[in-house]
């Protein structure tokens, strides 16, 4: 269970425990001799699913443990979707010989029948992939209990939802991990009414408490407050039972690092066959794109994210965790602080 900082210290000075950074850059301490006890309150993990942001909020009965705004890259992934297609298009062109008969053609042959199954769309999977990636670092954080995850429906015809389509596939990744429960849009937001939570409706890009995690927080509340009904000798209706204290509790933005693959070529092939390198992960100094570094230029001084780098002016490009350039800093004065684990964390 989370504990005070005071006894946290105590047990690091004494050798009873030693000091963590986990993949979400939350301290952590991990006990080190026999704990005194193993009783462990019911926490609970509320998931608002959305298509370009996502809410999270992890409580217990007596505090607010953590919550998070997701950046989720729905748009980004369509969009190299798409050129990978317009590429792979402009290849087969290439490379298909048109003044010969169709039968005669070097066409691929299909490797498997894709029009069956169920699978989901590369940008939903992405989608829902960075969220179970959050869900499983907090279960390795918090002794979480139940997960209660934000049920969609979508009005009309709309079978081809974006939000609507992944629901399955994430409540089957979900039920591996605790027991799941399913809570409905509407739900979420009485029980965000009656804990007076905020809700920002206007812009729900903003990187707050109020766009998501407000939501999220609501959600795992639900498994300890319920809207039920009363029977008395002179009324009756419907009244809320049970209580949670809301507190204040760490608040992370979270998102992918917009990594560029190696490519063999550019759109067009190169002349006399000499290929300029384009993407990858890998640069001539020691970092990889996604390490989190320290880069220093003039009186600047930041934190940020590899993302490129150019060799002859031995530079690097650091961006933030919108992946929004700082600009370019010396390899000389940039300092690794954390090699890359996948994700983009931001601390409001």
């Amino acid at each position: 269970m989370p504990t005070t900082s005071v006894r946290a210290r105590k047990w690091i000075a004494t050798g009873k425990a030693k000091p963590i950074w986990n993949d979400l850059n939350i301290f952590c301490v991990q006990v080190l001799v026999e704990p005194s006890g193993t009783e462990a309150q019911d926490i609970v993990l509320g998931i608002d699913s959305g298509k370009l942001w996502s809410g999270i909020g992890c409580v217990s009965s007596k505090a607010v443990l953590f919550t998070a705004h997701l950046i989720l890259p729905f748009k980004r992934v369509i969009a190299r979707k798409q050129a990978q297609k317009i590429l792979r298009r402009a290849r087969r062109g290439r490379r298909i010989n048109r003044k010969i008969p169709f039968a005669d053609r070097a066409h691929r042959q299909k490797r498997f029948d894709h029009r069956t199954g169920s699978k989901l769309p590369p940008s939903i999977r992405a989608n829902r992939q960075l969220e179970l990636r959050i869900v499983q670092e907090l279960t390795k954080l918090f002794p979480v209990t139940s997960i209660v995850y934000e049920y969609t429906k979508a009005r009309g015809d709309k079978g081809f939802s974006p939000v609507m389509v992944g629901q399955k596939w994430m409540l089957e990744q979900l039920s591996q991990i605790a027991p799941t429960h399913k809570l409905e849009g509407w739900k979420t937001s009485n029980l965000r009414k009656h804990l007076g939570l905020e809700k920002n409706k206007d812009n729900k890009s903003v990187q707050d408490v109020s766009s998501h995690a407000n939501d999220g927080i609501s959600l795992a509340a639900s498994r300890f407050i319920e809207y039920k009904p009363f029977h008395t000798a002179n009324s009756h209706g419907h009244h809320w039972v049970g209580l949670i204290q809301l507190t204040d509790a760490a608040f992370k933005v979270i998102s992918r690092p917009q990594l560029y693959r190696r490519q063999l070529h550019f759109e067009n092939p190169s002349k006399r066959g000499s290929r300029k390198r384009k993407g990858g992960t890998v640069t001539p100094f020691g970092f990889r794109s996604g390490d989190l570094v320290q880069a220093t230029k003039g009186k600047l001084t930041v934190k940020g994210y590899v993302g490129g780098y150019s060799e002859a002016n031995k530079v690097i490009s650091v961006y933030d965790h919108n992946w929004k350039r700082y600009g370019e800093f010396s390899v000389s004065k940039t300092h690794l602080l954390r090699r890359s684990n996948g994700l983009c964390i931001a601390t409001p």
